[in-house]
């Protein structure tokens, strides 16, 4: 297989656009972002999506190329993804998949289960569930229709659950059933690196990231899109926090000082999502000549 596509990862804050574009450039190639919330085109300051200036130093797909208004879907990523992917490996043999969410990732790498698309209307009214009646009753409800799943699944994340529910409200059939858990063969070689540094520092970097993302106007973008607040996309760090300084519920500074927290906090879970992979070989933005080794090891 002489195509490879070359996946970088890291958590948040850790620098992955700047590196990946450098390496881009090395190697002549192009960008496919995984990142969650960094495909929809209202999202641009809260999710740090790559400015203009990025964005024409290297070709980028799947940035800002839907609208929060679309249910999307891990599913609906690796369809488009792969698709892409075929085209590029026409002209490219090296593509690079950058970003920072595991379950994207992991959608184009080794494929996810071809769950059955759903009513929009289940979800409106499990979103309308979630914010009458509070999450612990999405947890009952999935329990009554799929034990198996409510014991295997984060039961802090609403967005997982409701997709749970989905299924099996959708199809009479437990959401369990429809998982596989088979990896699908894909026909390019995948090379998975990631980037890392110490925690302090990490940390250091997210502190100041949300504080000049305030300084480009966080608040009114997030301001912008507060009348959608009840979409999926919308359940997103950095805007969340906001949507509760709006109502009331808190100060500004409180909002930003929790966006800091909630972010350090994703970062954390991401590494611990990562650290069950034993493909990935690991390197320390710290370490001299970074890109030299990473590009090194992409050649090995």
């Amino acid at each position: 297989m002489a195509n490879k596509l070359i996946v970088l990862l890291g958590p948040t804050g850790v620098g992955k656009t700047a590196y990946s574009i450098s390496l881009a450039k090395l190697f002549s190639t192009v960008i496919l972002s995984s990142d969650a919330r960094q495909i929809f085109s209202e999202m641009k300051i809260g999710t740090a999506m790559p400015d203009e200036k990025q964005l024409s130093e290297v070709p980028h797909y799947f940035i800002g190329n839907h609208s929060i208004h679309e249910h999307y879907t891990a599913g609906k990523y690796e369809l488009e993804a792969l698709e892409l992917l075929k085209k590029l490996f026409e002209k490219h043999s090296t593509v690079f998949l950058v970003g920072g969410s595991g379950l994207y990732i992991d959608a184009v790498c080794s494929g996810i289960d071809n769950f059955p698309d759903t009513d929009m209307l289940v979800r409106e009214t499990l979103t309308k569930q979630l914010q009458d009646e509070g999450l612990e009753s999405l947890r009952f409800q999935l329990k009554q229709l799929d034990e198996a799943t409510y014991h295997n699944i984060d039961l802090k994340n609403p967005q997982r659950i409701m997709r749970a529910l989905e299924v099996c409200i959708a199809t009479g059939k437990p959401y369990s059933e429809w998982k596989t858990g088979q990896l699908k063969k894909r026909n390019f070689e995948i090379i998975k690196i990631g980037i890392q540094r110490p925690r302090e520092e990490l940390y250091e970097r997210i502190n100041a990231r949300v504080l000049q993302m305030m300084d480009e106007g966080l608040l009114a973008e997030a301001r912008q899109l507060y009348p959608h607040k009840g979409l999926t996309a919308l359940k997103t760090v950095g805007y969340q926090e906001l949507f509760d300084y709006f109502d009331g519920k808190i100060s500004l500074d409180e909002a930003v000082a929790l966006i800091q927290q909630h972010t350090r906090n994703y970062a954390k879970k991401q590494l611990s999502y990562w650290s069950r992979y034993r493909d990935i070989t690991w390197f320390d933005a710290n370490e001299q000549n970074l890109l030299e080794n990473i590009a090194a090891k992409i050649r090995e």
